[in-house]
């Protein structure tokens, strides 16, 4: 201690000495370093010395000046004190200071920064404390810092001693004394960090297995939230009872139909070439081409049919200049055409999410302003009032009219239906309706023809409408009925089959097929439709009979286009007289001649509304989708299942319906992509099972070594991590079984137009599946009647 002391007052007589020997030094230099309080570095050696100390204590710049507490200190803790200019004279010159933002720089976090932060105060406090020690400690150290005085003399010149060399003196002494501290703190920190990394893996997978309950969570809140809003908003029709037939509404208003906006002409950049050379379209004849460029990639473009009607209509559209210069359909080069439209596509796609906002305010604009109409006092959405743009009819199928133009609607084309003492709308600027009528007997806003079959198109309510849900619950209501009287049809169509009149046996055998197969009765068709049939109209090369087929007696064998061109083939064994009245009935015919040839569809319906009031054969249709529904429900459903495992029953109930009516689809494009991302996340759901397996297993062993409360919770939480984690695998494989086997299967149809949604209401209530699983936004809006009105108890 006596030495400490003696060689405290030492350093302090030399450091006055130091001292007056520095008021020799220029004034500017003394006022920069008051002013500043930092220099530039003195030298290169200076600077790899400290670079050097750094890297040996892993301790950066800003670390140093932080937990060394010198807040007072304007001097860069790492930087030398001064870089002079020696003069002959021995004076120095000071060169002006760095610019701090310039000094400090940003580097990647080590694991040494990794301190928590009482750590860092614990140190902060320690280093504080011991820098007068170390400082004296170093100072009597006479040998060594002799040496240095005596090598700095030699290089520098006379030595000069300022505050801020001290500091950086005392700096370097706590750098060590960091370094010392931060190898104890790093021993700890790595055995912390081998106990830490399990939880750390623990936290991922349970993260991992929490994130789809949270999201599904979530999901339910926002679906209850908009269902209470909407349900706040909803005319509850169904309460005030059923409206007369005759009369539909007493008021309706509505601000009539949205026109889609006029053609602007293409770029002068983006030409039209015919034989080679470029040619300056009208607007009427460059929108009619631009409608056949968007589809160059498209296959319809590809057949003749297409091509024909297009080239026709497009030329009754040209002036009589371009009809001399066009001649051929194969001389048009449309390429330049399309190559706008798809750099336009990807610009759509490429878009901020600004510019899609703004897009999504102004239709949301035009919805506000058109999409909505008030009928008898409450504001109904309406289901499709823009009208169709102008474009080239496509068809299902081979149709005969593919290719044609479907002209602009126009105002003068339009007739609107309001109440009488509503505002009519205004027609566009310039333009008048065709005609303005009050009928209330019909649910259609607006209405004109199309020029593609003549027929009139309309304006309708939104599905979730009173006018809409009324029609529904009156036919589900008759397909209810049908149910009472349904055997004594049967019976009679039974005896038809054996009957001498060829027609009433061509109709029982017609109504059996519409009974027992779902088919539709289908209409006579002119030659520029499409060649579908329904029941009453298929020919003879449709069926062929097998006296026997694959084990099966008397099977008809079904292949015709039914609507939408969707090929329905099926091979049905068939009772024997109906089997004996069909070898009758294509007896002395050709494959093209009718096979029902004494009955029309008015005829069959005729004699179902006679059996019943309002019956048809789509009420039949109707009636035998929601009857599969209820059965099938009932023979899948158990009380013991999960609600992944009833939604699997209750779409595999629906895939039977939708193959009785056949429903089919192509299966979709993005279908293989998206089950290879199931798979994916299947194949990641049993890895994390095995991690937690695996720590479930230690958990069990750590316990069984050790048993506390604290690791019988630790295993039970693993249990149940694991639990969750193969319930979620499970949901993930019915998934990907429910997606298999609806790869060309629409079950949508047969769910909004076919089954009670009554049935699938009380089906959800009984099992307490959320009705959100099986009716989407769209759907519930539909069906909000039934959901009110349907309890658990309900059967079809």
């Amino acid at each position: 201690m006596k030495l400490e002391k003696e060689g405290h007052e030492k350093s302090s007589k030399k450091h006055d000495r130091r001292e007056k020997k520095s008021k020799h030094s220029s004034k500017d230099r003394g006022k920069d370093s008051e002013l500043n309080g930092k220099h530039k570095p003195s030298s290169k050696k200076k600077q790899s010395d400290s670079g050097e100390c750094q890297q040996e204590s892993g301790v950066t710049r800003s670390e140093v000046k932080c937990e060394a507490g010198d807040a007072d200190m304007d001097v860069d803790a790492t930087a030398d004190p001064d870089e002079r200019t020696q003069h002959d004279d021995g004076q120095e010159k000071s060169s002006p200071p760095e610019n701090n933002n310039n000094k400090q720089k940003t580097r990647s976090k080590s694991s040494k920064e990794r301190l928590n932060h009482a750590e860092k105060k614990e140190q902060t406090a320690d280093l504080n404390l011991c820098n007068v020690d170390e400082n004296l400690k170093n100072e009597s150290n006479k040998d060594s810092n002799q040496q240095e005085t005596d090598v700095k003399q030699e290089t520098d010149g006379p030595p000069v001693t300022s505050p801020a060399k001290i500091k950086k003196k005392r700096v370097k002494d706590e750098k060590s004394d960091a370094q010392d501290k931060n190898q104890q703190s790093g021993k700890k920190r790595k055995k912390q960090s081998s106990e830490h990394d399990k939880p750390e893996k623990n936290k991922k997978i349970k993260k991992d297995g929490d994130d789809e309950g949270e999201e599904e969570q979530k999901k339910k809140e926002k679906v209850k939230k908009e269902d209470k809003k909407d349900e706040s908003d909803k005319w509850k029709w169904w309460e005030e009872g059923k409206s007369s037939d005759s009369q539909k509404w007493s008021h309706l208003e509505h601000k009539g139909p949205y026109f889609p906006p006029e053609y602007e002409p293409l770029p002068d950049n983006v030409p039209f070439y015919y034989d080679g050379q470029p040619v300056k379209l009208s607007p009427a004849t460059e929108e009619i081409a631009t409608f056949y460029a968007k589809m160059l990639d498209h296959e319809y473009t590809s057949k003749e049919v297409f091509q024909n009607n297009f080239f026709s209509d497009w030329r009754e559209e040209m002036t009589e200049e371009e009809k001399e210069l066009i001649e051929t359909l194969s001389k048009c080069d449309f390429s330049h055409m399309q190559k706008y439209f798809l750099e336009k596509t990807e610009e759509r796609k490429n878009m901020t999410k600004e510019e899609k906002q703004v897009l999504k305010e102004e239709a949301n604009r035009l919805i506000e302003e058109y999409g909505y109409c008030l009928l008898d006092g409450h504001r109904e959405k309406i289901g499709n009032f823009k009208l169709e743009p102008p474009g080239l009819f496509r068809g299902r199928g081979e149709h005969p009219k593919m290719g044609k133009l479907k002209k602009r609607i126009q105002p003068e084309d339009v007739t609107i239906n309001c109440s009488q003492d509503s505002r009519i709308p205004e027609a566009p600027a310039g333009h008048k309706w065709k005609r303005v009528q009050h009928d209330n007997t019909v649910t259609w806003l607006a209405s004109w023809l199309e020029n593609i079959h003549g027929r009139p198109k309309y304006i309708m309510l939104n599905p979730s409408s009173k006018l809409k849900g009324e029609k529904d619950w009156q036919k589900y209501e008759t397909a209810r009925q049908l149910k009472v009287c349904v055997d004594a049809i049967r019976k009679q169509y039974r005896r038809d089959w054996t009957s001498r009149e060829m027609k009433s046996r061509q109709r029982g055998v017609a109504i059996y097929f519409i009974d027992k197969l779902a088919l539709r009765a289908g209409n006579e068709k002119d030659d520029e439709s499409a060649d579908t049939v329904g029941c009453c109209s298929l020919r003879v090369e449709h069926i062929t009979l097998h006296r026997r087929l694959d084990g099966l007696e008397y099977v008809v064998e079904f292949d015709f286009l039914g609507k939408d061109s969707i090929r329905y083939y099926n091979k049905v064994p068939v009772e024997k007289q109906v089997f004996k009245s069909l070898k009758l009935f294509i007896k002395h015919k050709d494959p093209e001649d009718d096979l029902f040839d004494r009955i029309t569809t008015i005829n069959l319906n005729k004699t179902l509304t006679e059996s019943m009031p309002g019956l048809t054969a789509k009420v039949f249709r109707t009636f035998n989708a929601s009857t599969t529904l209820q059965d099938q429900l009932n023979k899948l459903t158990t009380d013991d299942m999960t609600v992944e495992e009833k939604i699997l029953s209750y779409n595999r109930a629906n895939r039977a319906v939708a193959i009785l009516c056949n429903h089919q689809r192509a299966a979709p494009k993005t279908f293989e992509k998206s089950m290879q991302l199931l798979q994916e996340k299947i194949q990641k759901k049993k890895e994390q099972i095995e991690d937690a397996k695996k720590e479930l297993k230690e958990a069990k062993k750590a316990h069984k070594d050790d048993a506390s409360d604290k690791s019988k919770k630790l295993v039970e939480k693993k249990e149940k991590l694991v639990q969750r984690l193969c319930e979620q695998l499970k949901k993930l494989q019915l998934q990907e079984t429910d997606r298999e086997e609806n790869k060309v299967i629409a079950l949508g149809t047969s769910k909004l137009n076919y089954l009670d949604p009554r049935i699938t209401v009380a089906w959800c209530k009984k099992h307490n599946v959320p009705i959100e699983k099986i009716y989407n936004k769209t759907q519930r809006d539909k069906f909000t009647w039934a959901i009110h009105m349907a309890d658990e108890n309900f059967q079809f």
